[in-house]
């Protein structure tokens, strides 16, 4: 069974770098669509990941483990990646000049 394992130390930081370079693209840019797609792509991976659990056949009991520590990841970059879709659509409704429909980060990100 294949499976996308992003618990691999290595995996795991150049998924952190390419990460950390799109948040910082999509803020010089000024676009939030690169961060949704982001998002998206890791909620995909985060779906595989819980699909593979759930079929997960006798013979492969020994890699509840490894799925499990990939699903915890999924959740972390998926945290990372919202948080980075809101900020980013922040600045391009700022930059812009779009009125938000709804303001109720404001005091969130006054505090950043």
């Amino acid at each position: 069974m294949f499976i996308f394992d992003i618990s691999n130390p290595l995996t795991l930081l150049l998924m952190l770098a390419v990460t950390v370079l799109l948040i910082f693209l999509s803020q010089e840019l000024k676009k939030s669509y690169i961060g949704a797609i982001m998002l998206f792509a890791y909620l995909i991976i985060l779906i595989v990941h819980v699909a593979q659990i759930a079929t997960l056949s006798e013979e492969f009991r020994y890699l509840l483990s490894t799925l499990s520590r990939c699903i915890v990841i999924d959740f972390i970059f998926v945290l990372i990646t919202f948080f980075s879709y809101l900020w980013v659509d922040d600045i391009e409704t700022k930059v812009n000049g779009k009125k938000s429909y709804d303001n109720s980060l404001e005091w969130f990100w006054k505090k950043v």
